[in-house]
């Protein structure tokens, strides 16, 4: 069974556009959209265990040009 999680994410003013881009080519991530609120992407990440899921965040996503916060939130119930 994978595990899943939503990482929100903040960005530098204006970059949204480009760090969801960018974000979407990443191996592990279902979907990346950009919203309106406190958080300027919103993305959907998979992998086969929790620290794989880690090493997704924070070697992969976080390393995005432009980012400048992330939450990660992993789905407790499928």
């Amino acid at each position: 069974m994978s595990v899943q999680a939503y990482v929100l994410v903040q960005t530098a003013v204006g970059r949204a556009v480009e760090v969801s881009e960018r974000i979407r080519t990443l191996p592990g991530v279902r979907v990346a959209r950009d919203v309106t609120g406190p958080y300027d992407v919103v993305v959907e990440v998979e992998a086969d265990t929790m620290d794989d899921l880690g090493r997704l965040v924070v070697a992969q996503v976080q390393q995005v040009p432009g980012i400048t916060r992330t939450v990660t939130c992993p789905v407790v119930n499928l």
